[in-house]
């Protein structure tokens, strides 16, 4: 197990935000957290950790003028640690690249690769051509409806027709290098985990996974760890010191597998 951090923008400012609070109207989202550094500070930081693998999330609608400012805020971090971290929010075909030549590891991806509901499998094709499955993380974050955990789109707004399946990952697993997967309905609450998710992941993934979503106290990472089988890195938001929340992040580290 590792820690995977984050760096999550919205209307050019780090933040947290309740998970499933987005809407572009008004570009508006239930906050946790107001950072007033800026992302260059979080990234110096997980830099003098050691930490790789974290994320940047562009929480705006690409094409927005807050989307640019997203973006100018996510170079700075990528500026401060070139290959400690990874970017999503409006990652297509046209601009992967132009994220990798800014310092990104790898582009993370949902939205753009969903069409209809379903899986675009010649979009996924055209991504796996422009930047290669060493630099691909598939966002396959999800909620719960009829039992069952559906990938959702648009920021966690739209339900997709794909379910969370062994089948669905092992065909998926085969374009990507990682997977990310935030339980969007207990996300940023810091309130439990999604127990039957993380056993699922588990079992069918054969490529690192990256779990969010609900982690509030230290027994919680533990809770990952043991129904994980020690096999998913876990993000915290919400929960951690660094953004207002009661997990000490220097513990948090000293919890993870060396």
């Amino acid at each position: 197990m590792e820690f995977r951090p984050c760096i999550d923008i919205h209307n050019g400012k780090v933040k947290q935000i309740v998970g499933g609070s987005l809407m572009d109207e008004g570009n508006r989202a239930k906050e946790n957290f107001v950072a007033k550094q800026d992302a260059s500070f979080y990234a110096r930081l997980y830099k003098q950790s050691n930490i790789k693998g974290g994320h940047v999330i562009l929480l705006n609608r690409a094409g927005t003028p807050y989307y640019e400012e997203d973006v100018r805020q996510a170079e700075l971090a990528l500026t401060e640690y070139p290959g400690g971290l990874q970017i999503g929010g409006g990652v297509t075909a046209d601009n992967a690249e132009q994220f990798l030549n800014m310092g990104a590891s790898h582009v993370i991806v949902t939205s753009y690769v969903f069409r209809d509901g379903k899986v675009d499998y010649d979009r996924l094709k055209a991504l796996l051509h422009t930047v290669g499955k060493k630099h691909l993380v598939l966002d396959l974050s999800c909620r719960k409806k009829d039992d069952r955990y559906y990938i959702v789109t648009d920021r966690w707004q739209r339900f997709t027709e794909e379910i969370i399946s062994k089948d669905t990952i092992l065909k998926l697993q085969e374009y990507a290098d990682e997977f990310l997967i935030h339980a969007v309905d207990v996300e940023g609450k810091a309130d439990g985990i999604e127990g039957e998710l993380v056993r699922m992941l588990a079992e069918y993934a054969d490529i690192p996974v990256t779990y969010a979503g609900g982690i509030g106290s230290y027994d919680d990472i533990e809770t990952v760890r043991r129904l994980g089988k020690g096999k998913l890195h876990v993000t915290i938001g919400s929960a951690l010191d660094l953004f207002g929340g009661s997990l000490d992040y220097n513990r948090v580290i000293a919890m993870m597998d060396k």
